[in-house]
């Protein structure tokens, strides 16, 4: 294999919303289980999916985040929120 091959930097995944990189990476997914893809072209979308994963795993973090938990008072009553603990 030469290493003269063009990276590609899957610059459009950035912009994806969480459910349509989790779409693709499953598209993706599909198709290497199948195996009819050729070789080449599945180590392209095999990086491409390592891309998506990533996206997906950040997203999820931001999205963790920002989660917070509803606190009550005596009488049940909402009294305010604080940060969700995510056991970590």
């Amino acid at each position: 294999m030469s290493n003269g091959k063009p990276v590609t930097n899957h610059a459009d995944i950035k912009d994806m919303s969480f459910e349509r990189a989790l779409k693709e990476l499953e598209a993706i997914v599909g198709r290497l289980e199948r195996g009819d893809v050729e070789l080449e072209e599945s180590i392209a979308i095999y990086e491409r999916g390592e891309q998506l994963r990533d996206h997906c795993d950040r997203l999820l973090k931001q999205a963790e985040a920002k989660v917070e938990k509803l606190t009550f008072a005596a009488d049940g009553s909402p009294s305010g929120t604080t940060k969700l603990d995510a056991d970590k």
